[in-house]
C-alpha cells in the first residue's frame, strides 16, 4: 500500500512568492502546516504568515478604531498562534481558528485602550470600532465626479458604522468585508448559525438607520449614488 503521509515540503516554500501560488502548493492543507508548526519547520512560520498576515490584518483594522495600532495587535496574534499551535485540534479550519484568535485581540484592545482613555481624559470613550467599507462600494469605471461622490459615501457609511453596536459591526465586518461564510462567522464568534444570522440582519437595518437620519444633511448627489449602490 502506497504512503499517503503528508510530509510538509520545506523547499516549496521558497519557490513561493505570493499568496496566488501558495494556495496552489500541495502542501497548503491545515493539517500539514500545522504538524510542521508543532515540530518548529522554519520555513513553516514563514508560511504561516504569507498565507494569513494580510487577510488578519484587515479584520483587525476594521475592528479598530486608530489602524496604526492595527499592525501591534496582529503581532500578538501570531505570537499566540506560534505559542499555541498544538492546541490545534483541526475542529474547525485554521483560517477559522486564526482568525477567532484575531477577534478576541482586537476586542482586549479595544477594552484596554478605552479603559486607559477614559482614565486619561475622565470622559466616556466613543465607540470603539472603526471599518473601511471601500470592497462594499466598488465600481469597474467611475468617472471623476462619481470617485468624489464614491469616497463621500465610504465617509458617510464609515461615520455610520461607528454608530452602531460594536456586536453587530464585528458581524457586518466578517461577512461583508471579509466575505466570510455564516459557518465561518459562527465558528469565529462561537455564536450559533442563527445567531450570526440575526446580527448581520439587524446590523444591516442599524447602519441604514443611521444612514438615514445622517443623509439629511448630506448632498443630493451623495444621496442619489448611495440609493444607487444599495447603501440605503
Amino acid at each position: 500500500m502506497a504512503d499517503t503521509t503528508l510530509e510538509f515540503q520545506p523547499e516549496l516554500v521558497l519557490a513561493v512568492t505570493d499568496r496566488t501560488a501558495y494556495q496552489a502548493c500541495p502542501w497548503s492543507e491545515d493539517r500539514a502546516l500545522v504538524a510542521a508548526l508543532e515540530v518548529g519547520e522554519e520555513t513553516a512560520y514563514e508560511a504561516l504568515i504569507l498565507r494569513f498576515e494580510q487577510p488578519v490584518f484587515g479584520v483587525v483594522a476594521h475592528l479598530l478604531d486608530d489602524q496604526a495600532d492595527a499592525a501591534d495587535v496582529v503581532q500578538e496574534v501570531f505570537i499566540k498562534v506560534f505559542r499555541n499551535i498544538r492546541s490545534f485540534r483541526g475542529e474547525s479550519s485554521l483560517k477559522t481558528w486564526i482568525y477567532r484568535i484575531a477577534v478576541n485581540e482586537a476586542r482586549n484592545y479595544r477594552r484596554w485602550f478605552g479603559r486607559h482613555r477614559a482614565k486619561e481624559l475622565s470622559l466616556e470613550p466613543s465607540d470603539p470600532e472603526s471599518v473601511g467599507i471601500t470592497d462594499w462600494l466598488a465600481d469597474p469605471a467611475p468617472g471623476p465626479f462619481e470617485e468624489r461622490l464614491d469616497r463621500e459615501v465610504q465617509a458617510l457609511v464609515e461615520e455610520g458604522l461607528k454608530k452602531i453596536s460594536s456586536t453587530y459591526r464585528t458581524a457586518l465586518v466578517l461577512r461583508e468585508i471579509e466575505e466570510l461564510s455564516y459557518e465561518e462567522i459562527a465558528g469565529i464568534l462561537e455564536i450559533s448559525l442563527g445567531t450570526v444570522k440575526s446580527r448581520i440582519l439587524r446590523g444591516r437595518e442599524a447602519l441604514r438607520k443611521e444612514l438615514v437620519a445622517m443623509v439629511a444633511s448630506a448632498p443630493a448627489g451623495m444621496v442619489a449614488l448611495a440609493e444607487q449602490k444599495g447603501n440605503l
